[in-house]
C-alpha cells in the first residue's frame, strides 16, 4: 500500500502501524508506530510540502507552480503548520536576526521590497 492510499484510506483519522518489513532481508518488527506528522497529512498537502521543500522554500516559486497568489501560498502553508507540532531545539537569537531574516527573504525573492520595509518597521 502507498503512503498516498493510507491517507486517502484514514482520511485524517489517527492511526497507528503495528507491522514494518524491511524490504532487503524480511525481517518484519510489530509493535505501535505512529506515522511520521508529514504522513498524516492530506495527499494534497504531501505534494504541496513536496514542492515547498523542492523550491527551497520560495514563494515565489510556489505561486508559478500552483498558479496561485501570494496570499493563497502563505495562507496554505499556515494552515499546514497548524497541523504539525514544532519542537524547538534552539532559542530564537535576539538582535537584528530579525531584520537578516527580512533581508534574505528578499534576496530570495520571496517578499517584495515593499513588504520588506513594513516588516522592518514593525520590528523592534
Amino acid at each position: 500500500m502507498e503512503w498516498q492510499e493510507l491517507t486517502d484510506l484514514t482520511q485524517g483519522r489517527p492511526f497507528v502501524v503495528e507491522r514494518a518489513r524491511l524490504v532487503d532481508s524480511g525481517i518484519a518488527i510489530e509493535g505501535q508506530f505512529e506515522p511520521p506528522q508529514l504522513a498524516r497529512l492530506s495527499v494534497e498537502d504531501q505534494v504541496f510540502i513536496a514542492a515547498f521543500v523542492r523550491s527551497h522554500g520560495s514563494i515565489k516559486e510556489m505561486e508559478r507552480t500552483f498558479g496561485v497568489s501570494y496570499p493563497t501560498v502563505k495562507s496554505r502553508l499556515n494552515r499546514i503548520s497548524e497541523q504539525l507540532d514544532f519542537v524547538e531545539t534552539d532559542p530564537a537569537p535576539t538582535g537584528s536576526t530579525g531584520a537578516a531574516d527580512v533581508v534574505d527573504r528578499l534576496r530570495r525573492g520571496d517578499i517584495s521590497a515593499q513588504e520588506a520595509l513594513a516588516e522592518l518597521e514593525g520590528s523592534p
